[in-house]
């Protein structure tokens, strides 16, 4: 069985170089065998579930030795579907992702990295971020993952 555990780390600094708890945590992530993807609001590690359970305690070590005061953490199995959002909300964010795909002449996942961060960028302005579990259904819409959204989402804040 593969896993996927995502964890953020407290405080969170802005703009500028990441805090040192949160490149601890990811480095221990790694040492431990485990893939990373690092964001500005988290780092996601997968791996078998046997590598990534015994790593967790490194992990949560590294953050708070490194200075976190508080270190969250989310796990899921790889390659199950979560259920999705209430039908009448879902129906709403493929409206909204469908209008922007033909507002941009193809589908999400066929743009090039300028093209996705406006689509974002439009569908931010839309409203789509407000409907619950939006970023992970624009992520696989885009065919990125979830920091990559929120990385392009504090790119249009700044």
């Amino acid at each position: 069985m593969q896993l996927e555990a995502e964890f953020t780390s407290e405080p969170f600094h802005g703009e500028g170089a990441p805090p040192e708890h949160a490149l601890l945590a990811r480095a221990a992530a790694e040492e431990a065998g485990l893939e990373t993807d690092f964001g500005p609001l988290g780092t996601l590690a997968r791996g078998s579930a046997d590598e990534l359970l015994e790593s967790l305690p490194a992990i949560a070590r590294a953050a708070l030795e490194g200075g976190a005061t508080r270190v969250t953490l989310q796990l899921r199995r790889t390659g199950e579907t979560e259920p999705g959002p209430p039908v009448e909300l879902n129906r709403a964010l493929s409206r909204l992702i469908a209008d922007v795909e033909r507002e941009l002449g193809a589908k999400l996942a066929e743009l090039d990295r300028p093209g996705k961060q406006r689509a974002v960028r439009l569908l931010r302005e839309r409203g789509a971020f407000h409907l619950r579990k939006s970023v992970s259904a624009v992520a696989e819409a885009l065919g990125v993952t979830r920091f990559t959204v929120y990385n392009y989402l504090n790119r249009e804040g700044d």
